[in-house]
């Protein structure tokens, strides 16, 4: 396994996520946030400083953690924003000689709506395609989006657009209700989601939590201390010999989909570095 991390829950200051990633001895980092905005959303002139300052350190991207079909989107939206976010996205993918991108299903809708389901074939097919031209993969998360549902519409999704890998987020099915099973829809497990999809996984967020209420947000624990089922899922990917990226993404000092969050940058560095140090040795210990 080849670890590596969302360091903007670090920082937003680009240079202290590669202090951090040097830190833990990693030779990778997730992009997503540099500064202040997506990295295929910053200028050109922003993006080379980046560029040069990640090779002066010898740091690799992992991957890209794309805005493209994210839950801040729905089904409904201009689908020239999504194109343009692709056209902006290949070319700086190519320049740091990135192979990932990660992208969603777009928002879901209140269950019991249309959630418009061709459309979302339709799209995500493109957007996947897109990138196979270019010689690139899109890989779906299993976050806010359709494909999140449950396991089994992600199943829909790889049936729907045969050439679709997954990136397999642990955390994210914690706090979902499972909208395969019959109502009231028990809580999505983990370690089942992974059962179902693990054929198809190419890269691995971690996550981990603790669901107390269902109107509220999980509280976010280290790895192996919540519901996320982390040492069952990696036990099992040892099993595997899974040799790939596994990213961590705490969600313990900085979570982008929260406003005005309290952020405190000492804090969300040093939890993001525990927590990486700690996930090593959870490993370790499998």
């Amino acid at each position: 396994m080849i670890l590596t991390g969302f360091t903007d829950e670090a920082s937003s200051d680009v240079l202290k996520q590669i202090q951090v990633t040097k830190e833990l001895g990693w030779q990778y980092l997730s992009a997503r946030t540099m500064e202040e905005s997506n990295i295929h959303e910053i200028s050109e002139e922003a993006f080379e400083i980046v560029c040069q300052q990640l090779e002066e350190h010898d740091i690799q991207v992992a991957e890209f953690g794309t805005l493209i079909g994210s839950w801040s989107k729905g089904i409904d939206s201009d689908w020239e924003i999504t194109l343009r976010e692709i056209e902006r996205c290949i070319p700086r993918m190519q320049r740091l000689n990135v192979k990932f991108a990660r992208v969603m299903s777009f928002a879901q809708k209140e269950w019991g709506e249309d959630q418009a389901e061709k459309e979302r074939f339709r799209r995500l097919k493109e957007i996947v395609a897109r990138f196979k031209d270019a010689g690139l993969e899109a890989l779906h998360e299993n976050c806010m989006n359709w494909g999140g549902f449950s396991a089994d519409h992600t199943l829909r999704l790889l049936d729907e657009i045969p050439d679709l890998r997954l990136v397999f987020d642990t955390g994210n099915p914690i706090f979902q209700r499972d909208r395969s099973k019959p109502e009231p829809f028990s809580w999505q497990s983990a370690f089942e989601f992974y059962q179902k999809v693990k054929h198809a996984i190419a890269h691995i967020h971690v996550k981990d939590g603790i669901m107390h209420d269902e109107e509220g947000e999980p509280e976010y624990t280290f790895a192996g201390e919540g519901s996320a089922e982390l040492e069952k899922i990696f036990k099992d990917l040892k099993k595997e010999n899974y040799q790939g990226f596994v990213a961590i993404e705490p969600h313990m000092g900085k979570i982008f989909h929260l406003e005005n969050q309290q952020e405190d940058p000492e804090f969300a560095y040093n939890v993001y570095k525990k927590y990486g140090q700690r996930f090593e040795n959870f490993l370790n210990q499998i």
